[in-house]
């Protein structure tokens, strides 16, 4: 067939077509539009024939359309071309208009419209048989009226589908091989599959209105809806589900029922997974399937393997297109074919069941039944938890909001869950304005943890451990209206053994409290250096027995009442045989017995070895993330960064990453740059434990705690903090070999591990504790330095030369060529020439917080003295111990220090212990011996005084 005879082939169709349309909208839809009934159903099933009426219009007038733009070309063209032919051209629109109609006529199946309009009693129906007899030859007075009626509405458009499919077919049979030949094979493909799809269309809906016939009204009330098909009935294809479950199985194309005498349940496809895979659930001789869906699991069996069959790919493909929101073209295919539905979905879904989410609306990830991955559970009462699911729970970084009864406000919980508990690292916002962050294990604070008060009244901030949501352990607590600071012990929420408080006024004692209250005996240190052993009231009163050592070494010792106007009155001893001042009582030292340093921050080590314990697994790692997130605001945007791929960093800190890497850096010099990343990135597992440790710290000694009777208590802490992150960084190692099948290299060099924490970490930590601790040595060591700076003081006051010739300095040493005069200036005169490269070096003690730093510049500083030394005498010249304690004093006069006795102790108490008895030990020897007779020179010239005024 040619392209001509194809195009007024389809002429000739269309008109007949067009005309036959117009005979059904005239005698059959009309009347019928005007027959509006007036009960409920009725009503109902009129605005599905509407529906359909507007869909048969749009087909018809897209025919007419096209026939008359067809007709005028044909009439006025000597030639037809391929273009032409709409129904090619124009394919999608006529197969969407066709599907269109046939689906709404289905439903009007379904609900049984044609029975309901051929009842209809209007005028404009006077004559339904006339109507119907001129379209169909074989109406007899004996056939149904809404047999006719489903009839008239439905052949005349699957009749002129196939003429379509017949003409398309011999003009394509005409064509040559070729891009116009392959869009025509096209085309017929779909037309036939319309007509596939038409046929399973109408088998779907009139098998679906057999079974609204066969059930009772109960049922079809409730589950009949015009767009819902039955796909299969367990009647049709035995099957039966679990013992005692139903008496009958229905699959539609969105739910499945399960019918049990007077009642039904019904699951929404989106949310039904099935697994074949459930032979130790089936009885013998039965072939099994597992239902699954959010709340409920059952099994359905079938007696022979191909019905199981049948049932698996009619479930499947159900879901699948259930999850797609339309329908397969044409509806199924061989069975067989089609792909599985996917086993992770997005959905919606209120629980009903009695159980942990009762009631509760989940919208988010399902992956076989159960909520996983992201979701958002929303409660009736207000509270809702948006994160992370796994199987069914809560599990990973989560954000849970819980309504506070009688306010109008809510906890909020950023935390991480684990099998659908709080564990791991979290921020609590309470909605009376406190705040915790820190640890929770079973939805309870548990480990280290801080929780502030925000609010105006009574501000206060713990920091500390928990236990079962109460305060338990070693923790400090400031009250912030007080001015105290309590550091010590615990239990369920009340200070309970030993405790020092340190106040804002300088005052601190130590004692043994018992739920709150002050018992037995303790230690009162004043602000004038005074020292108070006994017992005291909560307002620092000596009652009882007690002894008072007063800072000059006088005792007082005896029983101690305050009667009300009488003040405070004593009967005792005193003793004024010491009038010296005793650095004993001056400078006592709390808490070393009473709170060993191992036994101080077990939280923090104790989630750190339980991260390593675990095999430092990913979502471990996720679970310790901690302080260094200052705000909830920063945790989620950190758990986000965990979640997604780390690419804003130049290091990876990702975990597996960390142990590969680790492994590479077991040199000394490529260890410490390893480890100096590892401390201060916030993502490292070391730099996180440093992170928590300082914070801790900084919550025990600064501010309220700068307190000098808690230096020894600080110091050993930070060693013992290097000690753990060695011993940490240690096990993250083992851990890297073992995955790597090595053995840990054994210590060749003999160092143990105190000496490795001091000489490798200790360097790299000091920096976060340092302005804390040194402002207790500079407390501690006070008085000392004030004597110091007033010796510092008196010797600038001298000239040059006049300090050498004071010190005792050998004149052949004096550098008098650094004395450059200018004019009216004398030599006698000129201050701060000599020895100006040393007194520069020597400045620089300050600059730097490393105790290894720190003696570095102290070498230097006699480099450069020998040096100016051997420039003077004109040879290499090695000072002798006699010589060289004049000039280092000089040097150290100049330099002028202020808190020099802090530094030198400090430098003293943290150097490597490899140092000592070595060049850096004699230097700083010889320093601390420059600062002590400087004291002295002071001391004296203060005695002196004294003598004088009392002569």
């Amino acid at each position: 067939m040619c392209v001509a005879e194809a195009t007024a082939s389809l002429l000739q169709a269309e008109e007949t077509f067009s005309a036959c349309l117009a005979r059904i909208d005239a005698h059959i839809l009309k009347p019928l539009l005007q027959a509006e009934p007036s009960d409920q159903k009725g009503k109902e099933n009129f605005k599905l024939f509407l529906l359909l009426n507007d869909r048969f219009q749009a087909l018809w007038n897209l025919t007419e359309e096209n026939y008359r733009i067809l007709k005028q070309k044909y009439s006025t063209s000597e030639s037809c071309c391929i273009q032409d032919i709409y129904t090619v051209w124009k394919g999608d629109l006529f197969l969407n208009l066709y599907i269109q109609y046939f689906v709404t006529f289905a439903n009007y199946v379904v609900v049984h419209g044609f029975e309901h309009a051929t009842k209809s009693k209007s005028e404009a129906w006077k004559h339904p048989k006339t109507a119907l007899k001129q379209f169909l030859t074989d109406f007899t007075s004996e056939t149904s009226m809404s047999l006719a009626l489903y009839t008239v509405l439905h052949k005349p458009l699957r009749d002129h589908i196939e003429q379509y499919i017949l003409l398309l077919t011999k003009l394509n049979e005409g064509l040559k091989e070729g891009s116009e030949k392959d869009i025509f094979t096209s085309a017929i493909k779909e037309y036939v599959k319309l007509e596939y799809f038409i046929s399973q269309v109408l088998d779907e809906a009139c098998f679906t209105k057999s079974l609204w016939k066969s059930l009772g009204y109960k049922f079809t009330d409730m589950l009949c809806v015009p767009e819902r098909r039955l796909l299969e009935d367990s009647k049709n294809l035995p099957i039966s589900a679990s013992t005692n479950r139903s008496d009958r199985i229905l699959l539609f194309d969105d739910v499945l029922v399960l019918i049990q005498g007077n009642s039904f349940q019904s699951f929404d496809l989106k949310l039904v997974w099935v697994d074949e895979n459930c032979r130790e659930k089936s009885a013998p001789g039965l072939y099994g399937l597992r239902i699954i869906t959010p709340e409920e699991t059952f099994f359905l069996s079938a007696k022979d393997p191909q019905m199981k069959a049948v049932w698996q790919w009619k479930l499947n493909q159900a879901v699948r297109q259930a999850l797609n929101g339309k329908r397969d073209f044409p509806l199924w295919g061989k069975t067989g074919e089609g792909t599985e539905p996917p086993s992770s979905r997005f959905f919606t879904y209120v629980f009903r069941l009695e159980g942990k989410f009762k009631s509760a609306s989940y919208e988010g990830e399902w992956h076989w039944g159960k909520p996983h991955g992201k979701g958002t559970l929303k409660w009736r009462d207000g509270r809702n938890h948006v994160g992370d699911f796994r199987e069914g729970l809560e599990h990973g970084f989560g954000i849970c909001l819980v309504p506070r009864r009688a306010e109008d406000r809510y906890d909020c919980y950023k935390c991480h869950w684990y099998e659908g508990k709080m564990r791991g690292y979290g921020i609590c916002e309470y909605g009376n304005d406190m705040v915790y962050k820190g640890y929770f294990k079973d939805n309870v604070r548990q480990g280290f943890g801080v929780l502030e008060n925000l609010s105006a009244e009574h501000p206060f901030k713990y920091t500390g451990q928990w236990e079962n949501d109460k305060k338990n352990g070693y923790g400090v607590w400031e009250d912030k209206d007080r001015g105290e600071r309590y550091i010590g012990t615990w239990l369920d929420d009340h200070k309970h053994g030993q405790g020092i408080v340190v106040t804002q006024s300088g005052v601190c004692y130590q004692r043994k409290f018992h739920a709150d209250k002050m018992v037995g005996s303790g230690i009162l240190l004043l602000e004038d250096d005074s020292v108070y052993e006994g017992n005291f009231t909560e307002d620092l009163t000596f009652v009882g027995k007690g002894k008072l050592s007063f800072a000059n070494g006088f005792v007082l010792e005896g029983t101690f009442t305050n009667k009300l106007g009488q003040g405070l009155q004593t009967h005792g001893i005193l003793n004024t045989s010491n009038e010296q001042l005793d650095d004993r009582i001056t400078k006592a030292q709390l808490g070393l017995e009473e709170f060993p340093v191992e036994k101080r921050w077990k939280g923090i080590y104790d989630q750190f070895l339980e991260f390593i314990h675990s095999g430092c697994k990913e979502e471990m790692e996720e679970s310790f993330v901690g302080f260094h997130i200052q705000t909830s605001k920063e945790l989620r945007k950190s758990q986000e960064y965990l979640f997604c791929q780390r690419g804003t960093e130049d290091v990876s800190w990702k975990i597996e990453d960390i142990l590969e890497e680790l492994v590479q850096h077991q040199g000394l010099e490529s260890l410490q740059s390893y480890l100096e990343k590892a401390l201060k990135s916030s993502l490292h597992p070391l730099g996180k434990l440093l992170k928590a440790l300082t914070i801790a710290f900084q919550a025990t000694y600064s501010g309220i705690g700068a307190n000098r009777h808690l230096l020894t208590m600080a110091q050993e802490e930070v060693k013992y903090y290097a000690k753990k992150i060695w011993e940490f960084y240690q096990g993250l190692l083992h851990l890297a070999l073992e995955q790597k099948g090595q053995m840990p290299a054994k210590c060749v060099d003999g160092d143990t591990s105190d000496q490795k924490a001091c000489s490798v970490v200790l360097p790299l930590i000091l920096p976060c504790f340092y302005p804390e601790l040194f402002m207790l040595y500079m407390l501690y060591h006070e008085r000392e330095d004030d004597l110091y700076c007033q010796g510092i003081v008196d010797l600038s006051l001298f000239p040059d030369i006049k300090l050498l010739e004071f010190l005792d300095v050998q004149k052949h040493l004096w550098p008098l060529k650094d004395l450059t005069l200018t004019t009216n200036q004398r030599r006698s005169l000129i201050k701060d020439k000599c020895f100006l490269s040393a007194t520069e070096c020597l400045q620089k003690l300050i600059t730097t917080v490393d105790p290894r730093e720190k003696l570095v510049i102290l070498q230097k500083t006699y480099e450069e003295i020998e040096n100016t030394v051997s420039r003077v005498v004109e040879k290499d010249y090695k000072l002798p111990m006699d010589d060289l304690l004049p000039l280092l004093m000089y040097v150290v006069s100049r330099a002028k220090i202020q808190h020099l006795g802090a530094e030198i102790h400090l430098i003293r108490d943290l150097m490597d212990p490899t140092n000592q008895g070595g060049l850096y030990d004699f230097l700083l020897t010889a320093l601390e011996s420059c600062y002590e007779h400087i004291q002295r020179m002071r001391l004296h010239q203060r005695e002196n005084c004294h003598i004088t005024h009392s002569s």
